[in-house]
C-alpha cells in the first residue's frame, strides 16, 4: 500500500459546522416549499449547480430565484436564508491542521459559491483572527472558482493534475457519501466523516 503523503479535506461538515435544515426552513418561510428538491447535501438543481460552478453571477442567481416573487421576497432575505446553514468553525480541528501539515501536504476541496465564500471567510476571521482559511493548505480548491463540482470525477482529476499528486498517496475526507464514492472509484484513500466525528479523532498512519 502506498504511503500517505496528501490529505484533501472537504469544508462543510468537516472543518465548518453546517446545518442544511436551517437553510431549508428559512427558504420554506420565504415560500420556497420545494427548496429541498432545489438544493440539499447530496444534490443541486440546475440553478444551484450553476452557482456552485461559478457559471452565473450572484446577480443572475438572485434574479432567477426571485423571479415571480419580487413582491414578497427580496435579495437580502434570500442571502440571509442561503447563509443560515453556515454555523461556526471547529476550532480544535483548525488547530489540528497545524500538526497534520508537519507530516502531510494538506488541500481543501469544497463545493461552494461566491455568496457562501464571502460569508464563511468572515466567520473564520472573526473566530480565529486569521485573515484567510487558505493559509492552512498548500492549495484550496473551491468549486465556483475552478468551475467544477463534486461528486463529478472531473474536479478530482483537476486537483490531481494541478497539485501533481497521486490518488493512492492521498486521503480524501468528506461528510457526503456520494463524494466519497467517486473518490474511492478513482483510487483515493477515503474516510466518510460521520456526524459527531472530528478529523482529530482519526488515525492517519
Amino acid at each position: 500500500m502506498a504511503k500517505l503523503k496528501n490529505i484533501i479535506f472537504d469544508l462543510g461538515g468537516v472543518l465548518l459546522n453546517i446545518d442544511y435544515n436551517k437553510t431549508l426552513q428559512a427558504f420554506k418561510e420565504l415560500g420556497y416549499n420545494d427548496f429541498e428538491e432545489m438544493y440539499n447535501q447530496y444534490s443541486a438543481d440546475a440553478l444551484f449547480e450553476q452557482l456552485e460552478t461559478g457559471n452565473i453571477t450572484n446577480d443572475e442567481f438572485y434574479n432567477k430565484i426571485l423571479k415571480g416573487r419580487e413582491e414578497s421576497v427580496n435579495k437580502d432575505q434570500v442571502t440571509l436564508a442561503w447563509n443560515t446553514l453556515l454555523l461556526d468553525f471547529r476550532l480544535s480541528t483548525i488547530d489540528f491542521l497545524k500538526e497534520l501539515s508537519k507530516k502531510y501536504n494538506l488541500y481543501l476541496l469544497s463545493n461552494t459559491n461566491a455568496i457562501h465564500l464571502e460569508a464563511f471567510r468572515k466567520i473564520f476571521t472573526e473566530q480565529t483572527g486569521y485573515a484567510d482559511l487558505d493559509v492552512f493548505f498548500k492549495k484550496a480548491y473551491y468549486s465556483n472558482l475552478v468551475h467544477l463540482r463534486k461528486p463529478n470525477k472531473n474536479i478530482f482529476k483537476f486537483v490531481l493534475a494541478d497539485a501533481r499528486i497521486w490518488p493512492e498517496e492521498s486521503l480524501f475526507i468528506d461528510d457526503s457519501y456520494n463524494n466519497i464514492d467517486t473518490a474511492r472509484e478513482m483510487g483515493f484513500k477515503t474516510h466518510l466523516l460521520l456526524p459527531g466525528e472530528k478529523i482529530e479523532d482519526l488515525t492517519y498512519d
